[in-house]
């Protein structure tokens, strides 16, 4: 069976990692990459809507509830409040065949990732006190120190400085970061953690 390659797009909130992953499923699209994409909530969530039947399922005490269609299936899994999280390889266990899986979130997990990283947004406020942030900017420093998956920085910053083996992606340039996800994304095997 091919293993996907994966390929972590991490960065702090409103940072823009959703909008480039919008951007690289359309680039990579258009060249013929079978792309997925998981996306870890930090919070819980729910695409279900009260009344629906398949709410209803679950309300009822189905573990698992399928709604499918002609063109589009979807699996709900309700883990108990004893059940661990689901981890990352779980999850790819769970995708169908893809060339590329890009996975927003389990920043810890992955073995290759790309941060998105816009210094603009770390800036302090004018007068403030050196190393105070504004209220929007606050926790807006990267994480390519101490996220060593971290293989390069979409950034909006052409004079961002960063450290050797570390590579500057212009945010703008969806093209060029989907090359370099391609030469650079790593495959899953099942079984191996961050590399």
């Amino acid at each position: 069976m091919h293993a996907p390659a994966i390929m972590g797009i991490t960065g702090r909130s409103g940072a823009g990692k959703t909008t480039l992953i919008e951007r690289l499923l359309t680039v990579l699209g258009r060249r013929g990459v079978r792309v997925s994409t998981i996306k870890h909530a930090h919070h819980g969530f729910d695409i279900d809507r009260p009344g629906k039947d398949s709410w209803r399922h679950r309300a009822a005490g189905a573990r698992e509830v399928l709604v499918a269609s002609g063109t589009r299936w979807a699996l709900l899994h309700e883990a108990p409040d004893e059940e661990a999280e689901s981890g990352l390889p779980e999850l790819i266990g769970r995708m169908g065949p893809a060339d590329l899986i890009l996975v927003e979130g389990f920043r810890g997990a992955m073995p290759a990732a790309i941060e998105v990283y816009r210094p603009s947004l770390s800036q302090a406020l004018p007068g403030a006190p050196s190393g105070a942030l504004s209220e929007d900017a606050a926790g807006k420093e990267p994480l390519w120190p101490v996220t060593p998956q971290v293989l390069a920085v979409a950034t909006d910053d052409a004079a961002l400085a960063l450290p050797p083996g570390i590579a500057r992606l212009d945010l703008a340039d969806a093209a060029a970061i989907g090359d370099f996800v391609m030469a650079r994304a790593r495959p899953w095997r099942p079984g191996a953690g961050a590399a």
